[in-house]
């Protein structure tokens, strides 16, 4: 079994900024596929990002430019740097992992999910 427990979620005027993080258990956590989606209130789960075995990194469209996604192996910890946050990105936030390291932009490649945190964006 693998465990995702994510942090740092919290209201932020429009414009600013909040760093997430992800904290995954195992042995081989370099290996993992790490992906982040988001829920908001009247909408369907979405991909955020994601960050392969390989250290190669997806985004939304929407968010390019704006979010980071990175890793700590040492700390067994994926962030999600979120800049220039606007009210759309307002929503609970879950990060996923895929132990086999390839990541996908669709929710059923990652078996084990976190609780989700929430952000709000909001003036």
């Amino acid at each position: 079994q693998v465990q995702l427990v994510e942090s740092g979620g919290g209201l932020v005027q429009p414009g600013g900024s909040l760093r997430l993080s992800c904290a995954v258990s195992g042995r081989t956590f370099s290996n993992y596929a790490i992906g982040w989606f988001r829920q908001a209130p009247g909408k369907e789960r979405e991909f955020v990002a994601s960050i392969a075995k390989s250290g190669g990194t997806d985004y939304v469209t929407s968010v390019k430019g704006r979010f980071t996604i990175s890793r700590d192996i040492a700390k067994n910890t994926v962030y999600l740097q979120m800049d220039s946050l606007k009210p759309e990105d307002t929503a609970v936030y879950y990060c996923a992992a895929n132990p086999r390291g390839w990541s996908s932009i669709y929710g059923t490649s990652y078996a084990y999910w976190g609780q989700g945190t929430q952000v709000t964006v909001s003036s």
